[in-house]
């Protein structure tokens, strides 16, 4: 068993902030002006489809794998020395397309993980396939797993009672359901015993819809110790393994968890 009392900090950078509609050159030429001056971080959050805002025009948007978007995060991972992950549209080597959080580590090598959860409402089903496989990712010695937007609403697919230190979501939830992100954020924390990080855009989008922000960093009691509410910039907070430690054994409610197999 990991002693996660011998964790180092991680320190996270929570990047929130308006995105340019349908303009990838615009969104990266932004969010490298906002990662400019960060030094000492070990894990850069963007908010999901960061490249191009929340779109279904998925035919007219995806990047190849390995396209700009990519070999941009992985010049950003490897100048900040640090991870540097967010979602992007991006068509699979097998054709399909895919909302695919992409995980940009400073030696260039990449890991990513696919939207399971496509939000129907927005005909996202439509024009994207969905991913069936659930990441854990290491990054000085925390796992780390990561999740897409209305992934949040399913507590199956989130739910890890031991082995997850720190839940991931990135997004575009919007200001009309602010109330929800708002309360499963901590659900997911305390139900999982873990810490969780949420990245969220603002502005408006091409389609007007409005986003209210409020990214976030939770502890595994749900307490919020970092929320940016409106406000767009780059956000910062160390999270501390030994007090995840120290929680977990206090409070060891994973002892009694109920087994479960997730199906495809």
């Amino acid at each position: 068993m990991r002693d996660l009392s011998l964790l180092p900090d991680l320190q996270l950078a929570l990047v929130q902030s308006e995105l340019a509609w349908h303009d990838p050159a615009a969104n990266r030429a932004h969010f490298e002006t906002l990662l400019a001056p960060l030094e000492g971080v070990d894990l850069v959050v963007l908010p999901e489809m960061f490249s191009t805002g929340f779109s279904m025009d998925s035919a007219s948007l995806a990047e190849p794998e390995n396209g700009p978007s990519t070999v941009w995060l992985q010049e950003q991972a490897r100048r900040l020395q640090a991870v540097v992950t967010g979602s992007l549209i991006i068509q699979a080597a097998d054709g399909s397309y895919r909302n695919r959080l992409l995980w940009a580590r400073p030696d260039g090598s990449l890991a990513h993980y696919d939207k399971r959860h496509l939000f129907r409402m927005a005909g996202e089903h439509k024009h994207y396939a969905a991913g069936d496989q659930q990441q854990l990712l290491a990054l000085k010695g925390w796992q780390i797993r990561p999740l897409i937007c209305y992934d949040l609403r399913f507590p199956v697919w989130s739910r890890d009672p031991r082995d997850t230190d720190l839940l991931l979501y990135t997004a575009n939830w919007p200001a009309a359901r602010r109330q929800h992100w708002n309360r499963l954020l901590p659900a997911r924390a305390i139900e999982n015993l873990c810490y969780v990080a949420a990245v969220n855009r603002i502005g408006e989008d091409g389609k007007g819809h409005a986003y209210s922000g409020d990214s976030q960093v939770l502890d595994f009691q749900g307490e919020a110790l970092l929320n940016a509410e409106a406000a767009g910039g780059v956000f910062r907070f160390a999270l501390s393994g030994a007090a995840l430690a120290a929680y977990r054994e206090r409070f060891p409610a994973y002892l009694d968890a109920d087994a479960f197999e997730l199906k495809p």
